[in-house]
């Protein structure tokens, strides 16, 4: 391998039996992606996907490459292009605050302030914009680049492909161009147009709230939109936003950049530009009639997510990185509903903090839970955190998970009561009744899709802890609806699959 291999190996007695170990450390970014040397970098760099490995492809190879160092194609020129292509408004509100910001540019020339911006740049001896130019500041972007826009899709079901109860695809969408500080509000004009109100107690009266918080929304538009990648293999895809029943998805084409990961999303001053002088270029660029910055206060956009969100009363988004995409989606669901409120006063939570409340309410909707996520989610410090979850376990409303880094905390199954739920509903089916609860039920729809799956593969799919899949699994399999492929629940190669024709009664014995 490229670079060597060279993993911990250790072995571990547990219940009287031998487990070997192998920790394989995370390889440095400026070696990634590891490959077989056999094979060459092209064809020699695989993800893990479930329990097979797929091999990279040319693109996601140049992703991880790309991380290496500071990508350069939004300085990239655009030939044919001139001042004249910039959009007037944004141009002249640019080149003011440039003027009023920073005394040393005040008396330069238009055109001076350009090519110092890098609006402008060098090409066959003429200057012409640059890509990141004609992005921030252009009057059409897209006449040079079609699918350089954000594209918007609502659909009737919670899965892609699937038509509604009219045989319906889709129930809107909508294509936004233009400059990307004049793409935002057309965007959140569609999201809204699709979205419904929920109603929330405040004080002594109700009040009406859109169902995702516009503040996210927005700061996951803005981050989709900026930290795009602009490679020549990445201008054929645009933003994508999907609205479906129970979620919010946004996906841009490149994968998280640089040093930045998704455990260190939202920390402070962990920040990473990929497109660095576009960024530069929207700092100083105030949206016409606002006069708000696009990208203004850079790295604080993740935690004005996370804090819009749980001023909501719901829980944290999930983020994906897939070297080649990244999304980010939000569930539609709060996490204090009735039911959720009757458990935390059944398990006798109500005089815990607010923060424990939430900690507890998320692991209850299916959500991981780590200091990190907790830290986060609830705005404290890891000293905080680990007080207050060590609190929990004291009080064994939870159970740790793991240990060292990866400890992770789990509701004791004595105390779970309702089994624990996600925030993603699945159509009725023969197979996935109403009456099953939101997990049970996806785990029932996957197995209907997939025929024999195991635990951590359907883990994987429905983005839930394995120990909770395996607790679904567990009611699943007392209620006769779920099988095990092997005689023994230890086997390595246990798979799981429907019980066709099982009673509701059966039980596990």
């Amino acid at each position: 391998m490229v670079p060597p291999v060279r993993p911990l190996i250790e072995p571990h007695e547990i219940e009287g039996q031998v487990v070997i170990s192998a920790e394989i450390p995370e390889a440095a970014l400026e070696d990634k992606p590891c490959f077989y040397s056999g094979a060459g970098l092209t064809n020699g760099a695989f993800t893990r996907v479930a329990d097979g490995d797929r091999r990279l492809n040319q693109y996601e190879v140049q992703v991880m490459r790309a991380s290496r160092g500071q990508p350069q194609e939004d300085r990239e020129a655009v030939p044919g292009t001139t001042t004249e292509d910039l959009n007037p408004a944004l141009r002249t509100a640019f080149l003011q605050r440039l003027r009023d910001q920073r005394p040393i540019l005040r008396n330069r020339t238009d055109e001076e302030l350009l090519k110092t911006a890098g609006v402008l740049v060098p090409h066959e001896g003429v200057w012409v914009l640059s890509l990141g130019g004609l992005f921030a500041l252009g009057e059409l972007p897209q006449q040079w680049f079609p699918e350089l826009g954000l594209t918007f899709v609502a659909y009737p079901t919670p899965r892609l492909g699937e038509s509604g109860p009219r045989g319906e695809r889709f129930i809107d969408e909508a294509r936004v161009d233009g400059p990307l500080p004049l793409m935002i509000e057309p965007a959140l004009r569609a999201i809204q147009r699709n979205m419904r109100r929920r109603a929330t107690i405040q004080g002594i009266g109700r009040a009406s709230e859109w169902e995702y918080p516009i503040t996210a929304i927005r700061e996951a538009l803005v981050n989709s939109l900026v930290h795009r990648d602009l490679h020549a293999l990445a201008r054929g895809t645009p933003v994508q936003v999907q609205l479906f029943p129970d979620r919010l998805t946004v996906i841009n084409p490149g994968g998280l950049h640089g040093p930045v990961s998704i455990d260190r999303l939202g920390d402070a001053g962990v920040s990473s530009s990929r497109n660095a002088t576009m960024m530069r270029i929207l700092e100083e660029t105030p949206v016409p009639e606002s006069g708000h910055l696009m990208c203004e206060n850079r790295g604080s956009g993740i935690g004005a997510m996370l804090a819009s969100l749980r001023e909501a009363g719901m829980g944290p988004p999930t983020f994906k990185d897939e070297i080649g995409t990244f999304s980010v989606t939000f569930p539609n669901h709060t996490l204090f509903d009735r039911p959720t409120l009757e458990w935390l006063a059944e398990i006798g939570a109500d005089d815990l903090s607010d923060n424990q409340r939430v900690g507890l309410a998320l692991l209850r909707n299916g959500q991981l839970l780590s200091n990190e996520i907790y830290r986060k989610f609830n705005n404290v410090d890891s000293r905080v955190a680990t007080r207050d979850l060590r609190e929990l376990v004291r009080r064994g409303l939870i159970r740790t998970v793991g240990g060292g880094r990866w400890t992770t905390y789990e509701l004791p199954h004595a105390s779970e009561g309702p089994a624990p739920q996600l925030p993603i509903s699945v159509p009725d089916s023969p197979q996935a009744p109403s009456s099953l609860s939101g997990g049970m039920a996806q785990v029932v729809a996957i197995l209907e899709d997939h025929g024999e799956l195991g635990s951590v593969e359907i883990a994987d799919l429905i983005e839930a802890p394995p120990s909770t899949v395996r607790y679904w699994i567990r009611k699943l399999r007392q209620m006769g609806r779920v099988e095990a492929t092997t005689a023994s629940l230890k086997d390595p190669n246990v798979r799981y699959r429907l019980r066709r024709g099982g009673t509701m009664g059966a039980r596990e014995s």
